[in-house]
């Protein structure tokens, strides 16, 4: 009895093996650097299957690493993006405001410019920014040119070109609104999924 167990729970791992066997993309690929006379060979299934599956998480543990040398792809390598930069960790904002935060601050370096405000503002948002500088009111102007309504991290974008601009220049934001013509080609699912903020009378 204790033999016929024993060849059951033999084949069991044979089952187990041919689905990891199946499923695993490096047990795959070690299957074809192998002479084909070990094909269908239980105790290659079972070996391979086995490697295999750790073979799998060896390399996706390796791409998530890389993945946090770069800002773009960075999920929970953020934190020691934020602390090289002395940037506060806020876990509670959306992953792509925090890139945000770490890309404006990286770009916030050299001589202060409207070209280097624009880089910092272009850093939390997608669209294209424009900025105006009237030295003789001592202002600049921040323009979101393709972006209605306001940035959902305007508190983050407004801190950090506070940052870099010199403190006896006033900052001030001008935001673009949906136009008459823009609403009348929006269907009826999306425009009751605009915000009011979108809409000049908002």
């Amino acid at each position: 009895m204790g033999e016929a167990r024993g060849s059951d729970s033999l084949l069991s791992e044979y089952e187990v093996a041919g689905k990891l066997l199946d499923e695993s993309p490096k047990a795959e690929e070690m299957k074809s650097y192998l002479p084909d006379f070990y094909r269908g060979i239980r105790e290659m299934e079972v070996l391979l299957g086995t490697e295999g599956l750790e073979m799998d998480s060896l390399y996706l543990a390796a791409d998530d690493t890389l993945d946090q040398f770069f800002v773009g792809t960075s999920d929970w390598g953020l934190a020691l993006w934020e602390e090289e930069l002395g940037i506060p960790t806020d876990i509670a904002k959306p992953v792509e405001q925090r890139r945000s935060v770490i890309n404006s601050k990286r770009r916030g370096v050299g001589k202060v410019s409207a070209s280097l405000i624009k880089r910092v503002a272009e850093a939390y948002e997608r669209g294209r920014v424009s900025v105006t500088v009237q030295p003789a009111l001592r202002q600049l102007t921040v323009i979101f040119v393709d972006t209605a309504g306001y940035p959902p991290n305007l508190a983050d974008l407004k801190a950090a070109v506070d940052e870099v601009v010199p403190a006896h220049l006033q900052v001030t934001y001008q935001f673009r609104y949906l136009m008459l013509s823009e609403v009348e080609q929006l269907t009826l699912a999306r425009l009751e999924a605009t915000t009011l903020d979108k809409f000049a009378w908002g």
